[in-house]
């Protein structure tokens, strides 16, 4: 399996980011209400917390298929790294917009987890899309 990742530093970076995206995917989904409390969020917003949190889960799962059922590994899966990465910038400057110049929804717990997670997760995914790039632009 480290072949697949061309070494052990990415396999771990690529374990990390992966369970980053399930952890907030399980969060949103499954435990919904806790997540809601946490944020100070209002019930209401579930629906767009588990559509949220289902964009989590689904590239958690294909990230395990990729690293446990394709025969080929990483091998080709460009558009899935890209995507990803795509998906984790546009969460950055999304948060960044929210926490810092728009504010919108405010409240005494809000934090900066919404510009570190997804500063952190695109970081990763950048890393991968680098350090893989002779495996998944093939």
């Amino acid at each position: 399996m480290i072949e697949k990742f061309n070494g052990i530093f990415l396999l771990i970076v690529f374990i990390l980011h992966f369970i980053g995206h399930g952890v907030y995917g399980f969060r949103c989904v499954f435990g919904t209400k806790s997540f809601l409390d946490q944020y100070a969020m209002h019930d209401s917003g579930a629906i767009m917390t588990r559509f949220f949190g289902s964009i989590f889960l689904a590239s958690f799962i294909m990230a395990m298929y990729i690293m446990f059922v394709r025969s080929g590994g990483v091998n080709g899966t460009w558009g899935f790294f890209n995507l990803i990465f795509l998906q984790n910038l546009s969460a950055f400057v999304v948060g960044v917009y929210t926490i810092k110049i728009n504010k919108l929804g405010h409240t005494e717990k809000t934090s900066i987890e919404g510009i570190i997670a997804p500063g952190i997760l695109t970081l990763l995914s950048a890393i991968l899309c680098y350090g893989l790039a002779d495996k998944i632009y093939i």
